[in-house]
């Protein structure tokens, strides 16, 4: 029922998970039961998410049953937090009427449909059967009241409903009050189910993982649970099946659909010595893979835990309206005594029809709706970007992206590929062309692991040449490779290395000139003192660069790259992207030039990175974004990660938080205009009971409901 881990301030962390906690107001009652508690340092619950993180104090260990024991006190119910090895449990949630909440709405409405067919058969029977649905409905309500006041907790809607359903008795409103009772049932189910709604949007990821995998082992493969496969087995995966675990290919390849795990509709080809993720889907070749990681350490498994971690940490505009709630509602309570004691002294009012109103004003002012606006909105966010490969970690993160300014982007494996390829080829001898300079200069690189020699046979691969095997091949230190192709002496070299002899051939020394500025990395064929021809390579940006720089351009954030590269590459790809372009920056220098911009105004400023070698300017930025395929650094590092590891993520990044946002604005603005206007007609005495507690349970429903559009987000 709990998970636990050591904290950062050296207590114990344990994590609870909590059924039937769906609101601002059951947080607060479950963490004032809790910290209580001895040995309790902390506690934060929250309902987004269905979960308890409580944090003992340095050296003690809680009692897991003590906070057990508090929290079912009040009510609630545990679930499992996870299976029995740690893996991720997978949801099962019952359907509404078979809950508690569902049972009192069937309940209460069967007795209220009853009291109102004897009122109309017996009418002489009065208000007797309405004061038995009053109670009946408002036993649990009062249950619920009192358990909350025994930890300190007395301003809950369940006593406001209590006294004002309780009051409406003593006044004579026994109809009435018994269908405020009945209305809060449903709205409170009605509040629970579009709760649960948005929890499931991230448990469900927990279904991508198959629950079974065939186990390679002595040649033959058997079924067995996916949550027993250990690192360093093998299984079988074949054409329709899932993958059950993170691992590596060790036979085979195959396209994989990957859009589980980073939300990328095309296809990817993985074969031997790449790795696959649990969850994605084997599309047509038969796969071998070595298992790397347990199936409570998957990547499915991380995804989940970071995702609600991140739902967890609320928003800095959550905590301001939770402690607005703190004392907006002893002031409510405040205001509903007056109500009932002023206007009979003051203005000749009945006293009857002056605790009335006071009743319904308490109803309609209980900030439900206002509670949760918020942190429904961050946690449909949340989800949603999750489910397309974008991982936030926390409400904060959320809220800063939205209104982030400028960007520094590094250049190489975030515009670029990260890796050179072959952009030109130059034929300088008449006998031969560009196959042929391309053939011969792989045939030289073929057995060389250096990043241009790879990019230059892969270049020769792609174009279906037969690369032929070279003789004494051999190094030239720090100028290039030599060796004898068919009797004939073949070397590829840098420009640099042969100056004396290009001097003789101004015009390819203007022609290796112009494409040195362009950026690019340049290697000499020659055979003897013959020049042949010159392939040059380049990093070139990743296909979606302009896209994404474009999209940000129409969000109104300006981008800038931040290089460690040569000037003269960095200004060559910059111009190509149409971007500003800064190189030759050690990491401390593009921290320097982020603090810079946020001294001179251009906050907030995010990063966007590797997630290692950047570490200070990530530090540095309000928000880091790490560029990742679901690796260990994308997942654990920075504040937001890209596993798409596309450009044209940073801007979907930036237009799903000021959707957030204005979101958030929405749901608090439907719940203080609902709370206004039904403040001013109860007041008056133009609505009454019933009609306060439309107005509340109504609201919560609908901005809950508004919150849930988030998770069909689309970028446009």
């Amino acid at each position: 029922m709990s998970n636990q881990s050591q904290s950062a301030t050296g207590g114990e962390h344990q994590r609870f998970r909590v059924e039937g906690m769906d609101c601002g107001g059951c947080e607060r009652k479950v963490e004032a039961a809790i910290a209580r508690l001895d040995d309790v340092a902390e506690v934060n619950a929250n309902a987004s998410v269905g979960t308890v993180d409580v944090v003992t104090r340095e050296g003690v260990i809680a009692s897991s049953q003590a906070i057990e024991r508090a929290i079912r006190d009040l009510g609630y119910s545990l679930a499992s937090e996870g299976n029995a090895d740690g893996s991720v449990a997978k949801a099962a949630p019952d359907t509404w009427w078979q809950t508690p909440k569902g049972k009192l709405v069937l309940a209460t409405g069967a007795l209220l449909v009853a009291a109102l067919a004897l009122h109309l058969i017996w009418p002489a029977l009065g208000s007797g059967p309405f004061v038995v649905v009053t109670l009946v409905g408002l036993v649990p309500i009062a249950q619920a009241a009192w358990r909350a006041l025994r930890v300190g907790q007395p301003f809950t809607i369940e006593m406001l409903m209590t006294i004002a359903a309780g009051g409406a008795l003593l006044i004579d409103a026994a109809a009435e009050s018994a269908v405020v009772v009945f209305l809060f049932a449903v709205g409170e189910l009605l509040e629970g189910v579009a709760s649960a709604r948005a929890r499931r949007s991230i448990s469900a990821l927990a279904d991508l993982t198959p629950s079974t995998a065939q186990l390679l082992e002595e040649g033959q493969h058997r079924e067995v649970s996916a949550s027993t496969l250990k690192p360093g087995q093998w299984v079988l995966v074949r054409p329709g099946d899932r993958v059950p675990c993170d691992g590596t290919i060790v036979e085979g390849g195959s396209h994989l659909d990957e859009s589980p795990i980073n939300g990328e509709s095309e296809p990817r080809y993985r074969k031997i010595e790449e790795g696959v993720f649990a969850g994605t889907i084997n599309l047509d070749g038969v796969l071998r893979v070595e298992v790397t990681r347990g199936a409570e350490d998957n990547t499915i498994a991380r995804i989940i835990r970071l995702v609600e971690d991140a739902q967890a940490a609320k928003a800095p505009v959550a905590r301001f309206i939770d402690r607005f709630a703190q004392w907006y509602m002893p002031a409510v309570v405040a205001i509903a005594v007056l109500m009932a004691t002023v206007p009979p002294f003051a203005l000749g009012m009945t006293w009857s029809e002056s605790v009335y109103r006071a009743l319904a004003l308490l109803l309609v002012a209980c900030p439900c709706a206002l509670v949760i606006s918020t942190p429904s909105a961050i946690a449909a966010g949340l989800s949603s970007a999750a489910r397309r490969g974008l991982l936030i970690k926390g409400g904060a993160v959320l809220e800063t992206l939205g209104k982030l300014k400028t960007i520094g982007l590094d250049k190489t494996g975030t515009l670029t590929a990260g890796t050179p390829q072959v952009t030109d080829i130059e034929v300088w001898a008449d006998a031969d062309d560009e196959s042929a300079v391309l053939r011969e200069a792989a045939a030289l690189e073929q057995e060389s692991s250096h990043p241009i020699a790879t990019a230059i046979v892969a270049h020769a691969r792609e174009r279906n040449l037969e690369i032929p095997s070279i003789e004494g091949a051999h190094a030239l230190s720090g100028s290039g490779v030599a060796g004898w192709l068919a009797g004939r002496s073949l070397k590829l070299v840098s420009p640099r290395s042969i100056a004396g002899l290009l001097e003789a051939w101004p015009q390819h020394c203007s022609r290796l000139e112009a494409l040195e500025n362009e950026g690019k990395t340049l290697a000499v064929l020659l055979e003897g003192e013959q020049l042949l021809g010159c392939i040059a390579l380049r990093d070139e940006p990743r296909p979606d660069a302009r896209e994404g720089l474009d999209s940000l351009e129409r969000l109104g954030v300006k981008a800038v790259m931040l290089s460690g590269d040569n000037a003269r590459t960095a200004a060559a790809i910059g111009r190509t992207l149409g971007i500003e372009a800064h190189g030759e920056l050690m990491p401390e220098d593009k921290a320097h030039r982020l603090r810079e911009w946020q001294a001179n105004g251009r906050g907030p400023v995010g990063k966007v990175g590797d997630g290692i070698n950047d570490a200070p300017a990530l530090a540095a930025a309000d928000v880091g974004i790490a560029m990742g395929g679901g690796t260990d650094v994308a997942l654990e590092t920075a504040d937001a990660a890209l596993l798409k590891n596309r450009v044209t993520g940073i801007a979907e990044l930036i237009d799903l938080s000021r959707a957030t946002l204005r979101n958030v604005k929405t749901n608090v603005a439907l719940a203080l205009g609902f709370k206004a206007i039904f403040l001013v007609t109860t007041a008056l005495g133009i609505t009454g009971l019933w009609i306060a507690v439309m107005a509340d349970t109504g609201a919560t429903v609908l901005v809950t409901v508004n919150a849930m559009r988030l998770l069909g987000y689309r970028f446009q």
